[in-house]
């Protein structure tokens, strides 16, 4: 029977963090690269309104 030492189950969980920290990260720059600046300047403009915060 095989035993997973704890040092290596953290790090395994932690390099699984980090990818998928840097795959969201990924997406969110591949999706902004892709969209239309206007499409980004009303939906910023949408979320300060939603959260309350004055634009104008």
């Amino acid at each position: 029977m095989k035993t997973i030492s704890t040092t290596n189950a953290a790090s395994a969980t932690g390099l699984m963090s980090i990818l998928f920290v840097a795959l969201i990260g990924a997406t969110v720059l591949f999706v902004a690269g892709h969209a239309q600046s206007a499409t980004l300047h009303d939906a910023a403009h949408d979320m300060r309104h939603a959260t309350g915060f004055p634009c104008h």
